[in-house]
């Protein structure tokens, strides 16, 4: 079982929690769909310790990798994965594939 650490809750948060399609939102001003956060990518899926973000979705028209460990909480109700990391230090710092 992954399991990833927000960094500021302390809170687990496992990769099942994580489902295909849901939003992926960064911290920061802004909203999406009615969801706070910075919209970033969408899940395509779990790859190990990294959330695949879809390629239909990113702005080069590429799969990102971003770490598990980057997930602040999950919100199944909404869909919404929220990370606990600027959407700037996201793009900085994903993973092309």
């Amino acid at each position: 079982m992954n399991k990833a650490v927000s960094e500021g809750e302390n809170q687990p948060h496992t990769a099942g929690e994580i489902r295909e399609h849901m939003m992926v939102h960064a911290m920061g001003e802004g909203s999406h769909d009615g969801v706070e956060g910075v919209h970033v990518g969408t899940v395509d899926c779990i790859e190990g310790v990294y959330i695949k973000l879809t390629k239909s979705d990113s702005p080069d028209g590429k799969h990102h990798l971003i770490p598990l460990a980057w997930v602040a909480k999950v919100d199944p109700e909404r869909n919404v994965v929220f990370l606990n990391k600027d959407p700037e230090t996201v793009r900085n710092e994903w993973h092309e594939v």
